[in-house]
C-alpha cells in the first residue's frame, strides 16, 4: 500500500511539474495568429520580435513594426481593426506620441492613445499626483498619491496593453529640456500643458522643429461638454488661455495660427479662487513647487478634462490611422444671420435673372452652406481671420452666390464671398477661373462634392 502511495505521488509531482514547465515554455514563446488579423485576405510581412525589458515596469516592448501579429494585441484591438482597417491600425500600432502634462486632460488622452493601440508612448510630468486630482486622473488611486503622476501612468498601463513601449520622464519641459523630450521624431506630440509660459515656448519649438502638435486650451471652470470643439488656435473664442497664448506666440514668435487646439466655446463659470497659506498668508509665490507655476485653484469639474482628453486621443488616433474626420465648424452666427443671407441671395437672384425660381435652399440649408461647407467666411479665404463678434461683422460683407451660372441655386451650387469678390465672379466663367486659378477651382469643387455626398444628390443626378 505505502508502495503504491509513493507511486502515485511520484506520478502527481512528475504531471505537476511538467505542466508548470510547459505553461512556463508557453509564456516564453512569441503569440503568433497567422489568419485572426488577415480577414480581409491582407498580407502582413513576417516581423522578428525582440522583447525589450524597460527599466521600471517591465514592460515588454516588442521591437518590430507588426505587434497586430500578436494573438492577444489583435483581439485586444479588433475593434479598432474593424474601423480603421488592418493597413491603418498598423500605422497607430507603429506611431510614437510624447505626452506633456499628465493631469485631467493629459492622463485621459494618454489612456485612449494607449488603449488604441499606439506602440510607443513618451509621458512627461513634474508633477505628483494629490488627492485633489483624484476627481479628474484616469488612473490614479489614493495608493498613488504622492508618486510622480509619469510613473503613476506608466504603472498602470503596463497592465493594460504591456506591449506598448512606454518610456516615463518626471521632468519640466523647458528650453532645457526640449531635446530628451521632443527628439526621437514623434509622430504627434501633445500638449496639455496647464502654464502659459510652457505651453507657448512647447508649441513654438514643435512648429520650429516641424513636429505635429494638438494643445488642449482651459477645461477648468468649465460644465457644458457639448460646446467644447476642435479647431486652429485662430478661430477659439470665450477662451483666457487660447487668447493668452495666441498673443504671446505672435509677439514673441511671430506665429499666427497653424497650430489645432481643443477648447470650449462655454465661458469659464469660475474664476482662481484666492490663496491663503496654513497661517493666512495670501502671497502665492512663497508657495510654488516651480517659479512661475500657479498654486491658486481653478474649481474643475471632473468629466470635462476628460472628455478634453478623450478629444485629443480621437484626433490623434484618426489622424495616425488616416481616416478623415470633418470638424464642427467654429460658427457664431444665429438664425437671423442664415435668414438674412437668405434674403440676400433671392434679392441677387431676382436682379441678375429677373426671377428667384432658381433658389432651391430654405434657412436650414442656408445654415448648412454657410457653416458646414464654408465655415462662416468668403470661399476664398483658406482661414480665418474673424471669430466671435467680428464674424457677426463680417457676415455683413457675405453673400451666397451660384458657383455655376448654369445650374440652379443649390447646396451643391452655392459659395459664400465679398460683395466685391461676388462681382468678380459673375463676371468670369468657371473654365477662366479653372485655367487661372486651378488650385481654387479644385478646392471649391471638392467642396461642393461635399454637398452632393451629404444631401444624396449624387444618386439623384
Amino acid at each position: 500500500m505505502e508502495d503504491k502511495l509513493k507511486c502515485l505521488a511520484l506520478v502527481g509531482g512528475g504531471a505537476l511539474v511538467g505542466a508548470v514547465s510547459t505553461l512556463f515554455l508557453l509564456k516564453l514563446l512569441p503569440r503568433r495568429i497567422p489568419n485572426r488579423c488577415n480577414k480581409k485576405n491582407t498580407k502582413m510581412d513576417e516581423t522578428t520580435f525582440k522583447c525589450r525589458i524597460d527599466s521600471g515596469n517591465g514592460n515588454c516592448g516588442m521591437v518590430g513594426l507588426n505587434l497586430l501579429e500578436d494573438e492577444i494585441v489583435c483581439e485586444q484591438l479588433t475593434r479598432n481593426i474593424q474601423l480603421f482597417g488592418l493597413d491603418s491600425q498598423q500605422k497607430v500600432t507603429s506611431s510614437y506620441v510624447v505626452v506633456i502634462g499628465l493631469g485631467g486632460v493629459g492622463s485621459h488622452a494618454a489612456s485612449m492613445l494607449l488603449r488604441s493601440g499606439v506602440g510607443k508612448l513618451l509621458l512627461v510630468d513634474f508633477d505628483q499626483v494629490s488627492l485633489s486630482s483624484l476627481n479628474r486622473h484616469a488612473v490614479a488611486i489614493r495608493a498613488d498619491v504622492g508618486i510622480p503622476k509619469a510613473e503613476c501612468l506608466k504603472k498602470h498601463f503596463s497592465s493594460i496593453f504591456p506591449e506598448c513601449q512606454i518610456e516615463a520622464k518626471v521632468l519640466l519641459y523647458d528650453a532645457s529640456s526640449e531635446e530628451e523630450i521632443l527628439s526621437g521624431n514623434p509622430d504627434f506630440v501633445l500638449d496639455c500643458i496647464d502654464n502659459i509660459d510652457t505651453k507657448v515656448a512647447l508649441l513654438a519649438a514643435c512648429i520650429r522643429r516641424g513636429l505635429k502638435v494638438l494643445s488642449a486650451m482651459g477645461a477648468g471652470a468649465r460644465a457644458d461638454p457639448t460646446r467644447i470643439r476642435i479647431a486652429d488656435l485662430r478661430e477659439s473664442t470665450n477662451d483666457p488661455l487660447s487668447r493668452a497664448v495666441r498673443h504671446r506666440l505672435r509677439k514673441e514668435y511671430s506665429i499666427e495660427g497653424g497650430i489645432p487646439v481643443v477648447f470650449s466655446l462655454e465661458k469659464p463659470k469660475a474664476k482662481l479662487l484666492p490663496f491663503k497659506g496654513p497661517n493666512g498668508e495670501d502671497n502665492p509665490s512663497d508657495y510654488q513647487i516651480v517659479p512661475g507655476f500657479r498654486v491658486r485653484i481653478i474649481p474643475v469639474l471632473g468629466t470635462i478634462p476628460a472628455i478634453f482628453g478623450q478629444v485629443l486621443a480621437s484626433y490623434v488616433v484618426t489622424q495616425l490611422a488616416g481616416l478623415h474626420v470633418q470638424t464642427e465648424p467654429v460658427v457664431n452666427l444665429d438664425v437671423d444671420h442664415y435668414q438674412m443671407l437668405l434674403q440676400r441671395l433671392i434679392e441677387h437672384e431676382e436682379s441678375l435673372y429677373g426671377t428667384a425660381m432658381q433658389v432651391q435652399v430654405d434657412v436650414e440649408e442656408v445654415q448648412y452652406v454657410v457653416k458646414e461647407l464654408w465655415h462662416g467666411r468668403s470661399a476664398r479665404e483658406l482661414s480665418a481671420k474673424d471669430v466671435g463678434r467680428g464674424m457677426w461683422r463680417s457676415v455683413n460683407e457675405l453673400m451666397l452666390v451660384r458657383w455655376d451660372w448654369t445650374k440652379p441655386a443649390s447646396v451643391s451650387n452655392l459659395i459664400l464671398l465679398k460683395f466685391n469678390e461676388a462681382d468678380e465672379h459673375e463676371l468670369r466663367t468657371l473654365d477662366d477661373i479653372k485655367e487661372k486659378e486651378p488650385e481654387f477651382f479644385s478646392r471649391v469643387t471638392f467642396v461642393l462634392k461635399r454637398a452632393e455626398q451629404d444631401f444624396g444628390l449624387e444618386l439623384a443626378s
